[in-house]
């Protein structure tokens, strides 16, 4: 293999597939990226840690077609620290790899291709047509309530719902959910319910590699026995090919989690009420993060203590005209959900201080967000 390619493009994607090379060395061809060139004028990329595999490419002037595997991390620092010009790739005997920018000449010890673990293809079966813009803000709002504990294995993942008419994202670790519904959307190629289960992991590299989808576009999902993927077009004319191992396992019934019939409810300004907690959760436990919240006639009471730190308790004026109720959450759980629903003002909805508390933007867009947060004993 003999290619020349500009630094910019072999150096962006080369950063994209870093959030998939494995960073542990017991299987050593995993921290490699697979580069292979071909007579259609594209270096292709690959790399994957066998749960999660991305496939992309460049343009390149291909002198000689050829496959090799190079070392993720050595080759893409190495590159950074290259001039901005053209750069020379060259597989020698042995699998050396020979690199050349200008004056620089580098020689890398490579891997064989042979030992490469072979990527799932593409199903051929017709794949749905997902909306991308709203596909990241659905995944920015609920990816942060995934659990990430490996013992609770089903919820290392969101469940996504697929119908005609709607496309909805949930997730939960035992503690919290968020749930968003997009229902004004037509998903070409889906014409039955369809549910799976994507891992944590697999929704932050979609999540970034959508961030270069162009205006209005889609990607291609599609799925098999054991594998979902995600063909992403970027603004460049070429795709980028996601592949995810699905999570098995029972998701929890989440729709029993929802509550129903939560009848108190206040509105506050986020960036009024996001700035109160974290002045008060500076003097909550260090690790329950736990704040009281008591509401009583137009107006909230935020307080919490700590025998090691001291104690803060912040009053904020809002209109509430329900009976007086005091409710514990833990603090970071609050933020966690302000800072995803980026919105001027939130719905907080309750039914006592023993059931959990519901929170939603009171402006709705074209989604319906809602975050269920199961209230603390303090």
């Amino acid at each position: 293999m003999e290619i020349t390619v500009r630094k910019f493009d072999l150096l962006k994607e080369l950063q994209l597939l870093q959030g998939v090379v494995e960073r542990k060395t017991t299987i050593p061809i995993l921290g490699n990226v697979l580069a292979e060139a071909g007579d259609d004028g594209r270096l292709r990329l690959a790399a994957t840690d066998l749960e999660l595999a991305l496939e992309t490419s460049c343009p390149a002037k291909v002198q000689r077609s050829g496959s090799c595997a190079i070392p993720a991390r050595k080759l893409l620092d190495y590159v950074k620290l290259l001039p901005d010009a053209d750069i020379t790739i060259k597989q020698l005997e042995n699998h050396w790899i020979q690199i050349r920018c200008g004056r620089a000449n580098t020689r890398m010890v490579g891997m064989s291709r042979e030992n490469f673990p072979a990527l799932p293809a593409f199903p051929a079966t017709p794949a749905a047509q997902l909306p991308a813009a709203q596909m990241e803000q659905m995944i920015r709002r609920i990816i942060f309530a995934i659990s990430n504990e490996e013992s609770r294995y089903t919820l290392n993942g969101a469940l996504m719902v697929l119908k005609p008419e709607s496309l909805s994202l949930v997730a939960t670790d035992g503690h919290r959910l968020a749930h968003i519904l997009n229902d004004k959307v037509q998903l070409q190629g889906v014409s039955t319910e369809l549910k799976c289960l994507v891992p944590k992991k697999a929704l932050n590299e979609l999540q970034s590699l959508l961030a270069e989808v162009p205006e209005a576009g889609n990607i291609e999902f599609n799925r098999d026995e054991t594998h979902l993927f995600f063909r992403v077009p970027t603004g460049m004319g070429n795709t980028r090919l996601l592949t995810a191992r699905q999570l098995t396992g029972q998701f929890p019934n989440y729709e029993a989690v929802l509550p129903k019939d939560n009848q108190r409810r206040v509105s506050v300004r986020s960036e009024e009420v996001g700035s109160a907690i974290r002045r008060v959760a500076q003097f909550a436990d260090e690790r329950s993060h736990a704040i009281r919240m008591r509401l009583e006639s137009d107006k909230m009471v935020l307080t919490s203590s700590s025998s090691d730190t001291g104690e803060s308790d912040e009053e904020l004026d809002t209109q509430y005209a329900f009976d007086p109720m005091v409710i514990g959450f833990n603090s970071q759980y609050l933020l966690d959900f302000l800072n995803a629903a980026n919105t001027d003002e939130i719905l907080l909805e309750f039914k006592d201080e023993q059931s959990a508390g519901q929170l939603r933007p009171k402006n709705g867009d074209d989604y319906q967000y809602r975050y269920v947060v199961m209230p603390m004993r303090i």
